[in-house]
Order: C-alpha cells, then sequence, then structure tokens
C-alpha cells in the first residue's frame, strides 16, 4: 500500500507541478526569408509551450528562455517550413542568432476548431481518437482511453464498468448504428478485437451517465463514435508483436464517393504465454471494415457501413501453480494449488453488420435519415478439461531440496469441465430519425422497429471429486456438481421511439435545456417503458470566469436481452420486467489558466436508484444472472477530471472517482447457528441480508494519461497510462450470509511507451526512386506493459481440503511484457 501511494502521489506532483524558470538568460535574434528579407508576425516559442513571441515589422524578436538546461526554440510562419533550433546558455547569458525560413510549396497547416456546445451536456467526455493509437496498453483502442475515466480492473478485455454498472448496461454507436458483443466470452483471453477501428475514426463522444433521450435503453453509459468521411487519398499500415493493421481512405474525382476501408489482426499469444496456465494458446482475431458513402444530389446521400470479424481461442493447458499466502491469528501458510491438465478447448466467435442510411435535407434546417441494418452473431464453445490437483503448504526456502514444492498437502482432487455451447443471434433493425432547427430551438425524433432472434442452445457441466469422494457427496449415486442442458428459440419484437428538444432558455442569461422522452415495447412480456429525461446548463454571463453548471435527471429503463433472461439452470424468464434505474447528476465544467498552460476542470456528482434488479455474479468478464427481478440497487459517487498540456500539442488528464453501490436482494435470510463444544448445532437465529456490495463497487479509481516529448527534440516522445482501483468484492457460490464477501486486491497497472519518428512529413529532400517517397511520416514505438510487475488479480478459484475449510486462490492477470510496433501513414 505504501508503495501504491507512493507512485500516486508521485504522478500527481508531476501532472500538477508547473517548475519554476527563476534561471533565465535572453534570446535575440532576426527571422529572413531565403533572400534574407525580414519576416514579421512569425511566431517563435520554446517547445513544449503555450506561449512566446512573435516577430516585429523588422524581422527582430526577444525571448526570455531557462538557463542551465537544453532547450528548443520553434520558428514557424505560415506558408513556410517550421524551424527547430537547439540551445544551451548559461545565466544572464545573451545570444543573438539568424533564422531563416524556407518557404513550404503546397503545404498547409491544419486548423482545429473547438466550441462550447459539448460542455453544455452532462456526463459528456469528448475523446481525440489519435490518443487511442498512442495510449500503451495491451488491448488499445478507444476502450483503453475510456477506462482511464471510468477505471478497469482486467487490461485483457475492451469492456469496461460505468459508475457501478456491468458491461451489458453500455450502448455502443457507430455511425448511428448501434453495435454489439459476442456473449458467451468467460474470459479476457477468449476475447479478440473490439469493433471499433481507431484509424477510421473522426469523433469520439462518451457519456458515462445523464445522456439524452435520444440515445437507447440501458443504464450506464453511451459510447457514440463517427468514422471519417475522407477529403483525399490516404492510408497507414501498422505492425507490432499483438496487432497488425491495414487501412485506405479516398474520394472519386466529382468528390461524390467516398471510401473508407479498414483490415485488421492480433493474436494475444505472446500475452497469454505468460500466464500461470501453461499450455499450447492459440487466439487469434481479425476483421475487415467499410464505410462506403455516395452523394445522390446535393441534399440527399447514401451510406453502407460494414463490418465482419472471426474470432478464435484454442487452448490445451498442462500445468498451473498458484499460490496465495494466508494471515490469521490461527493459520499462517504459504499456500500453493498444482494442477495438471488434460483435454483442450476451442472456441470460436464470428460477427458480422452490416446497415444501409439514406439522409435527405429538403431545407437547410430538416434533416431526415432512414436506416436498416443486420447484426448476426455465430458463437461456438467447446470444452472438455480434467485437472488433477494438490492443494496444500508450498515451500519457499530457495535453500532446500523441495524449494517451489508443495510440502504439506491439505487437499486433493480431480475435476472435469465439459461445455457444448451454441448461440445465434439475429438483429434486424429499421429506423428513421430526423432534426429540425428552429430557431432557440434543435428538434430531433426518432422511431425504430428491431426483430430480435436468439436461437440458443447450452449443455455443459462439472465433475468434482475431493480426496476420493464426489461433491457435492451422496452415497447413493453420482451428482455432479453443476449441469445445464436447455435449448431456447426466442423472437423479441421491440418498438422504440423518442422525441427532445435542445433549446435556449435565455442567451443572455447563459442558460439551455435538454428535454425529451422515448418510449420502449417489447411483445416478450409486452411490457411498456417511458423514459422522460432532462438536462439543464448555465454560464454565469457576467462572470469573468469561464465556467459552466450542468446537470441531468431521467428515467434509464433496460429491458432485458439475452443474458438476462436466461436462468442459472439454463430455463429462460420470458416473464422478466425491464430493470429500472432513476438517475440524476449535477456538476461543473471550468476553463483556465496557469502560467501559459491551459486546464479544464470537470466535477460531477451523481445518484442512481435502481428497482427490478436482476442479480449477477462476475467472474473475469462472465455474467451470470439469477434470471428473475428480485433485488433493489444504487449507486452513488463524485468524479473529477483535469486536462490540460504539459507540453504545447500534447493533450494529458487526470481522472479521479469515489463510488458506492449496493444491492438488496429479496428474502435474504439465512440462519446463524449456535454450537457446542462438540460442534453440535444447539440454536440458530434467522436472520436478513441486508445491503450487499455489488460485484462492481469499487470505492476508488484513479486513472492518468500523460504524453510529453524532449525538450529539444519533438520527435521523440513518451505515452504514461497509469489506472488504480480500490477492492473489489468476489462471491461466494450459494451463500447469502457471505455474498460478495471475498475481496480482490486493488488493481494497479503502469504502462509506458516510448515513439520515435523515423519518417517526417518533409518530402523535398527524398529522391525520385525513395521507396518511402510517398509516405507522410512513419514512427516506432517500444512499449513496456504492466512496468511495476504488478500481479492483478481478476478471480479466485475455490478449494476445499480434507476438513471441508473452503480456500480462495488467486487467479493473476498479466505480469510485465514488451511489445514493439511501427505505424506508416501516407
Amino acid at each position: 500500500m505504501l508503495k501504491c501511494g507512493f507512485i500516486l502521489a508521485l504522478s500527481l506532483v508531476c501532472f500538477l507541478s508547473s517548475f519554476s524558470q527563476n534561471r533565465t538568460a535572453l534570446l535575440t535574434g532576426t527571422v529572413v526569408d531565403e533572400n534574407d528579407r525580414p519576416l514579421s508576425k512569425v511566431s517563435v516559442t520554446i517547445l513544449g509551450r503555450q506561449s512566446g513571441s512573435i516577430t516585429s515589422d523588422s524581422g527582430t524578436f526577444s525571448l526570455r528562455t531557462p538557463a542551465g538546461r537544453a532547450f528548443a526554440v520553434l520558428f514557424s510562419y505560415t506558408g513556410y517550413r517550421a524551424q527547430q533550433k537547439n540551445f544551451l546558455l548559461n545565466e544572464n547569458e545573451k545570444e543573438n542568432v539568424i533564422i531563416k525560413l524556407v518557404y513550404a510549396h503546397g503545404e498547409l497547416e491544419a486548423v482545429t476548431v473547438t466550441g462550447n456546445e459539448q460542455r453544455t451536456q452532462a456526463g459528456l467526455i469528448t475523446l481525440n481518437p489519435k490518443n487511442a493509437i498512442n495510449i500503451p496498453s495491451p488491448t488499445g483502442g478507444i476502450e483503453s482511453l475510456i477506462k482511464v475515466f471510468v477505471g478497469s480492473n482486467n487490461e485483457l478485455t475492451s469492456q469496461y464498468s460505468v459508475r457501478g454498472g456491468n458491461y451489458d448496461e453500455n450502448l455502443i454507436y457507430v455511425n448511428d448504428f448501434e453495435v454489439f458483443r459476442p456473449y458467451l466470452v468467460r474470459s479476457g483471453q477468449q476475447e479478440g478485437l473490439s469493433f471499433i477501428n481507431p484509424e477510421l475514426v473522426r469523433n469520439v463522444n462518451f457519456y458515462n451517465g445523464g445522456f439524452q433521450a435520444k440515445y437507447g435503453d440501458k443504464m450506464s453509459s453511451v459510447l457514440d463514435i463517427q468514422y471519417k468521411r475522407p477529403k483525399k487519398f490516404a492510408g497507414s499500415a501498422y505492425a507490432g508483436l499483438l496487432e497488425q493493421g491495414f487501412h485506405l481512405e479516398g474520394v472519386s474525382k466529382n468528390n461524390r464517393f467516398t471510401f473508407l476501408a479498414g483490415v485488421r489482426n492480433r493474436s494475444n499469444r505472446n500475452l497469454l504465454s505468460s500466464q500461470e496456465t501453461k499450455g499450447n494458446y492459440v487466439p487469434s482475431s481479425s476483421d475487415i471494415q467499410a464505410l462506403l458513402t455516395y452523394d445522390v444530389g446535393n441534399r440527399s446521400s447514401i451510406e453502407l457501413l460494414a463490418n465482419f470479424s472471426r474470432t478464435k481461442f484454442a487452448l490445451a493447458p498442462e500445468s498451473s501453480q498458484l499460490t496465495s499466502s494466508v494471515f490469521s491469528p490461527f493459520f499462517s501458510a504459504n499456500l500453493g494449488l498444482d494442477i495438471f491438465f488434460e483435454g483442450r478447448e476451442k472456441d470460436s466467435y464470428n460477427t458480422s453488420m452490416i446497415g444501409l442510411s439514406y439522409l435527405h435535407q429538403p431545407s437547410s434546417k430538416v434533416k431526415l435519415k432512414w436506416m436498416v441494418s443486420r447484426f448476426g452473431n455465430d458463437e461456438r464453445e467447446g470444452i472438455d478439461i480434467t485437472g488433477a490437483y494438490l492443494f496444500g503448504e508450498r515451500e519457499f526456502d530457495k535453500s532446500k531440496a523441495d524449494f517451489g514444492l508443495i510440502t504439506n498437502p491439505l487437499g486433493a482432487g480431480l475435476y472435469q469441465t465439459y461445455a457444448r455451447n451454441k448461440l445465434n443471434i439475429s438483429v434486424w433493425n429499421f429506423t428513421h430519425k430526423g432534426s429540425w432547427d428552429k430557431s432557440n430551438h434543435y428538434i430531433q425524433w426518432g422511431q425504430s422497429v428491431e426483430r430480435q432472434s436468439i436461437d440458443d442452445k447450452l449443455h455443459e457441466w462439472e465433475y468434482l471429486d475431493s480426496a476420493g469422494y464426489n461433491l457435492p457427496y451422496n452415497p447413493s449415486g453420482l451428482i455432479l456438481n453443476g449441469f445445464t442442458s436447455s435449448k431456447a428459440n426466442i423472437d423479441i419484437l421491440r418498438l422504440s421511439g423518442y422525441v427532445q428538444d435542445n433549446f435556449v432558455i435565455s442567451e443572455n442569461a447563459g442558460v439551455t435545456m435538454q428535454g425529451g422522452i422515448r418510449y420502449n415495447y417489447n411483445d416478450l412480456n409486452n411490457e411498456f417503458l417511458l423514459s422522460p429525461r432532462i438536462g439543464l446548463s448555465w454560464k454565469p454571463a457576467n462572470w469573468t470566469r469561464d465556467i459552466i453548471f450542468r446537470g441531468a435527471a431521467g428515467a434509464y429503463h433496460q429491458p432485458p436481452f439475452y443474458r438476462e433472461l436466461r436462468r442459472p439452470d439454463g430455463s429462460i424468464n420470458k416473464d422478466l420486467k425491464a430493470q429500472r434505474s432513476y438517475q440524476v447528476t449535477a456538476g461543473f465544467d471550468y476553463n483556465f489558466r496557469r502560467g501559459s498552460k491551459p486546464y479544464r476542470l470537470t466535477t460531477e456528482a451523481y445518484y442512481k436508484t435502481m428497482q427490478r434488479i436482476v442479480p449477477y455474479d462476475l467472474d473475469n468478464v462472465r455474467l451470470r444472472y439469477s434470471g428473475n427481478n428480485e433485488a433493489k440497487a444504487f449507486a452513488t459517487g463524485v468524479e473529477m477530471r483535469l486536462f490540460t498540456e504539459l507540453v504545447k500539442d500534447a493533450e494529458s488528464w487526470i481522472s479521479l472517482g469515489f463510488m458506492r453501490t449496493r444491492e438488496n436482494l429479496d428474502n435474504d435470510v439465512y440462519y446463524d447457528y449456535k454450537l457446542d463444544s462438540s460442534n453440535n448445532v444447539v440454536d440458530s437465529t434467522l436472520q436478513q441480508g441486508g445491503w450487499f456490495r455489488r460485484p462492481t463497487d469499487r470505492l476508488f479509481t484513479f486513472g492518468l494519461f500523460l504524453q510529453d516529448y524532449l525538450a529539444t527534440n519533438k520527435n521523440f516522445k513518451v505515452y504514461l497510462n497509469f489506472l488504480y482501483g480500490s477492492n473489489l468484492p468476489y462471491n461466494i457460490p450459494g451463500s447469502i450470509k457471505y455474498r460478495n464477501a471475498l475481496t480482490i486486491d486493488p488493481y494497479i497497472r503502469i504502462d509506458i511507451g516510448f515513439s520515435a519518428l523515423l519518417l517526417d512529413a518533409d518530402k523535398a529532400n527524398r529522391r525520385s526512386h525513395n521507396p518511402f517517397r510517398n509516405f507522410e511520416n512513419i514512427w516506432a514505438t517500444f512499449e513496456v506493459f504492466n512496468l511495476i510487475d504488478r500481479d492483478n488479480t481478476i478471480s479466485y478459484m475455490l478449494i476445499k481440503d480434507f476438513s471441508n475449510t473452503r480456500f480462495a486462490l488467486p487467479n493473476r492477470l498479466t505480469p510485465r511484457l514488451l511489445n514493439l510496433k511501427v505505424v506508416a501513414r501516407f
């Protein structure tokens, strides 16, 4: 814990400190063009700083600089190639220089425009998709950026939990089409590529609560992705030890047709080879995506989005060694579990999505959109693995011959896991959306008809043998520890729609409001839902500070889908009702400067009350629902985020979160037994369970994403990704008294990446026969995952000894690993 506190304090100091520049020198000079004519209004800045100086009409400048250390000065002027010069001056030293800028033929500067409209929306975080390519993380992608804000407990998955919700409570849209994930995945190591290809992304809007009525019926979050619409021919290619990819984009000569396509391939073999379970891992995942657009006329366009993804996972386990230390007043030991396996696992997850949309704009203020899409999911699980185990105290004295072996056996047994599961899901969706920009009102509406077909076959069982006895023990016959065999064919018709108005109440007072209502109906249980939602923002007009207060409230009801409908025994509960959630959130967004650096501070507090909850257990990434509306719950917390640029053009941020979420199950009663000296029951008391921790209950989360580069060279960069999350609960199956009573130790993860520019964008000096003559740039990145080599825990394996005492042995995540990748753009 001391080590964790030190790292946290160090990170905060590095992020928030502005280093003083008491020792200074003076740099003066003149900037001229190729003909030695002075250039006025040339920007002169120290590399990494926000402010600097500009040249006078005679081309001269004067700049106060740091002394006693190396620094770089950047000279830039529209139409000319920027030039960088490095200096090392002593205290109070004066140096005069002459800088010559060369005219850049046909090169234009990129212009970025930002506004305050997005700051008025509660719960909205706008992300730069370029950072998704740079962030050091085993999975990478947009989801890795989101985890910096919401926290994580598993680097092997792209799924995330938001404000006490689970993975099934998050919505994902790509160009207004809803996308889905595989459902049978048990662990992060089985996962493949995320649907979202970062190379194709233009905008990323993430709502962690309080989202508007135009978004769907989920309780936690919305990830709204917009892909690029190309304006010229371009592309990129990258290759690393974990993932490879390629993308192309372009536009026709008449600018009516555009194409955007990407191909990716990923293998986590290098990651999984270091897992505690040794064996032959063969994971692979690949996908292809394309976005085609065509302008039918000046007011209409057609868009086609398609994705095909295939993920395979094969494992032939050999052995596993788990270790845990136990300290108590009665017993202390280094416990170990050695398992020797036979058998294999073979899984496949194939998904496809194709969507067609037609956009028509009858006037400058009215937009109409019609959409049709189909999502297909074909999943197969095949598991037949037998494990023989020996459990006891492990010897850790390296001087002894039996070092690493179990010297005092406490238990032995055998278990077998078998599964032959199939799942096919088909979702057809027809949607109409529209908007009308009317003076101070922006009215939006939508209507969807969706047909969901689920064809499911589950057949799985687990056999346990401890010390030669079958568990659970029954002398009259063989009883399996767990058995599920069922088939289900479900067809669900869903109707949903919304209408909302974003309007300005008072432009002078800076007050805006978003109000709307959405409905949802399904013919599975004939439930009709209404979800009113409202948002409000206020920017005080007479304040000198740039601050916006914002809040939102509403109903966020979630109708059941495949996983919620299924009970633990495999049966389907077609009478299951929607989980209901009422939420309120309030906070502020504050822009300010300290010295030359810009800062943005956002803070939000929230409270969610939930009814008709379907309780679940979380094991790795697998969610097991009870299949019944039998609980109520709440989640409340505060989130704070600080954005800045430690150096110019390199955004960094910190995120802090405090949260509590609890649930109260119906009929959660149990007995406390009083025993005599012979351990015989002499009395019992009926107890009420009360409020338990939910599986996602995490008191504190901390996230840091930092970008920096050398003071004398912007072409050498460093990226740091630091995540911390306090402990999580873990459930003991079949126990009301000890529901979610185990704890998973805090998750601590530091990933770091170093990038170097191998080829810059200056093409003037490249020869005609140079194979890289058409490349914009090439970067090489070296990454260190889990820099501190932390043994993070994802779940527990529960083992009984000879006396029937249960022990929990941790399943660990990945250790320190290295990765190398090269990215080229053209």
